[in-house]
């Protein structure tokens, strides 16, 4: 199978998504994204916009329509599976140029043309907590009688179970995030900085086949292991400490990470303890993973094996996230989830535990199954100690 998305696939999901407009009640969607979370519109279009931001509309019947900024139109024909575009200022990038004396679409035109002259009643916003101020201004002024409303709940069931061209893009992406940690081991020195660690990643990344980093890439070492959320600085890589990797590809717009601590020469025994026992509850959750499952009682289990194993005192959160479009993306997996886990879901598996002077993070992909789960990930989930 050809590691891609074919059009016939985006446009199903049009389709897919115009029932459930109908269903609602609204005349039709419009979802929003930018570079940094192009998830949704890329979902329905492949466009992925750069600069500029873009939205897709999705009418209850009729056609789909690509809304872009002012400089994105050339590049949207060229790379969009929708064919109607229609440039428009609301999707300017932020520096807000004016274009004065450029022709561009109105809100009035779009929708008058997707809607085929009839009214707008009822509109529901996707990615409404990214949709922005020139966007909802710019509607309200437009259609100051519509009913405007929240519509992420249309979105995330389908995004949230992946088709087997889906599944196969998140392979690839977690192999070349493997081949990337290959590369990392093997030319990682001590005396280099986190930045240049970073570099070897992505040199590999766009060797081996990534068109972009599945998410901001991490090596941390020391003391700033204890970041949950962090970026590589200038900071030197030394011998005996706890050095984390967080490595994620995107392929065909579909994202991955693989994360491990390791070290370079032997850690003093209470870091090694902790990064060994980090080890044990990532496969513990692998355990308690498996088609069926109420979510909430895999966190509810994992915390209490932590709890009764000693070690909760050190423990963030966990167990899991989702993942696909976006490195971290709906659903969540938390004590007070009620979903069921279902066939073809995919999660991070997210295990992260940190002491006052370091922390470590083991992460790999999961696809559920009937009976348990795959694992997208694997190579690295074991401890690694390079020599000096």
């Amino acid at each position: 199978m050809a590691i891609e998305i074919p059009r016939s696939e985006y446009l199903s999901r049009v389709a897919i998504m115009q029932e459930s407009v109908k269903k609602e009640g609204l005349d039709a969607i419009l979802v929003h994204g930018h570079e940094a979370d192009c998830a949704n519109v890329r979902f329905f279009s492949d466009f992925w916009p750069t600069f500029e931001s873009a939205a897709v509309l999705i009418p209850a019947e009729g056609e789909a329509f690509l809304l872009v900024g002012p400089e994105s139109k050339e590049y949207a024909e060229g790379r969009s599976m929708l064919k109607n575009i229609r440039t428009m200022i609301e999707y300017r990038e932020s520096a807000d140029p004016e274009y004065p004396g450029l022709a561009v679409s109105t809100y009035p035109d779009v929708f008058g043309e997707a809607l085929g002259g009839k009214p707008l009643k009822r509109l529901g916003l996707g990615s409404y907590t990214i949709t922005p101020l020139p966007v909802i201004e710019g509607l309200k002024a437009a259609f100051p009688k519509a009913e405007i409303v929240k519509a992420d709940h249309l979105i995330r069931p389908m995004r949230a179970y992946k088709t087997d061209y889906e599944i196969a893009c998140m392979r690839k992406a977690y192999q070349i995030s493997e081949q990337a940690i290959d590369a990392i081991f093997s030319e990682i020195k001590v005396g280099m900085t986190e930045l240049q660690v970073i570099g070897i990643a992505q040199r590999e990344l766009y060797k081996n086949g990534a068109e972009y980093e599945g998410h901001a890439l991490y090596c941390f070492c020391g003391k700033a292991t204890c970041n949950a959320i962090s970026r590589p600085t200038n900071n030197l890589i030394v011998p005996n400490e706890v050095i984390q990797l967080n490595i994620g590809a995107r392929v065909c717009g579909y994202s991955s990470s693989v994360g491990i601590p390791f070290s370079i020469g032997p850690l003093p025994d209470r870091k090694r303890k902790l990064v060994e026992f980090g080890l044990k509850a990532h496969k513990k959750t692998y355990e308690l993973l498996k088609g069926g499952k109420i979510s909430g009682e895999v966190v509810r289990e994992y915390e209490a094996w932590v709890k009764a194993e000693g070690y909760d005192k050190y423990m963030l959160y966990g167990p899991c996230h989702a993942i696909g479009m976006m490195e971290v993306e709906y659903p969540w997996m938390e004590s007070t989830s009620e979903y069921t886990l279902k066939r073809n879901m995919t999660y991070q598996v997210d295990t992260f535990f940190h002491d006052v002077d370091f922390g470590l993070r083991w992460e790999n992909g999961a696809r559920i199954t009937d009976n348990g789960v795959e694992i997208l990930s694997s190579k690295f989930m074991k401890y690694t100690e390079l020599p000096l």
